[in-house]
Parts: C-alpha cells; structure tokens; sequence
C-alpha cells in the first residue's frame, strides 16, 4: 500500500512526537520535483551510514540529540537545531537519544530521489 503524501495547501504536524516516538517511523511527508521533505526517526545508538545526495539539505532537530558528522565535522544537533548542508556532502547521523527530525532536501534535475542511489541520468544510461 502506498503511503499517502501530503498535497500543497495541505498543513502537516511536524511537533515532536514525544511518547508516541519510539513506535513511529521515517516517513516522506511530500516529494515534489524539486523539494522531499521526511520526518527521520532514529532510537537512541541508530545511525544512517554516510552517504551523499545531489541537493542541499537541511536537518532540523525536532526531539532528542542527533550527531550529523558531515565532511569528517561531527554536528550535535539538539531539539530546536537545524544544520545546512550543500549538494553532494558526505554526511552520516547517529542517534544519540531517541529522537526525530525535519530533513529537507532539494533534488536536482537528472538525479534520481534522495532515497534511490545517486547518480547522473547521463552516468546511468552510458
């Protein structure tokens, strides 16, 4: 079943989760062609291994402590944080308390989704 997105016009809760965190999941809140947003949830020691996306970033802490480590920097983000990152930026985030944030990213013509593999249509098709 797919997950319904949100449509413009419609407003999203993105307030902390607080005791209903530790049950919820990642979620897209709505991908256009040019902007994804996600509420990332990660539990306390859970990371995303480093990875690259084409488009900028942002990463609001919305609940908890995350440590985004982005070019060999670590970034302890706390509840009311956010952190920009610019296209193609090796970043990773741990988990360093249960906690959930606002990611933001901007995709680029001729990229696949932020979520897919991240390579150049002219790179896949040669």
């Amino acid at each position: 079943m797919a997950i319904a997105h949100a449509v413009p016009g419609e407003a999203i809760d993105v307030r902390p989760l607080g005791s209903r965190l530790a049950s919820e999941r990642t979620v897209a809140l709505f991908k256009s062609e040019h902007l994804e947003v996600m509420r990332l949830v990660l539990l306390q020691g859970k990371s995303l291994p480093p990875h690259k996306v084409p488009g900028e970033i942002t990463v609001h802490c919305l609940e908890g402590r995350i440590d985004v480590t982005a070019q060999g920097t670590s970034h302890v983000l706390r509840a009311g944080e956010l952190l920009y990152l610019a296209a193609g930026v090796l970043h990773g985030v741990e988990a360093l308390e249960d906690s959930s944030a606002l990611v933001t990213v901007a995709l680029v013509a001729g990229f696949l989704s932020a979520r897919n593999a991240v390579v150049p249509s002219t790179e896949r098709d040669a």
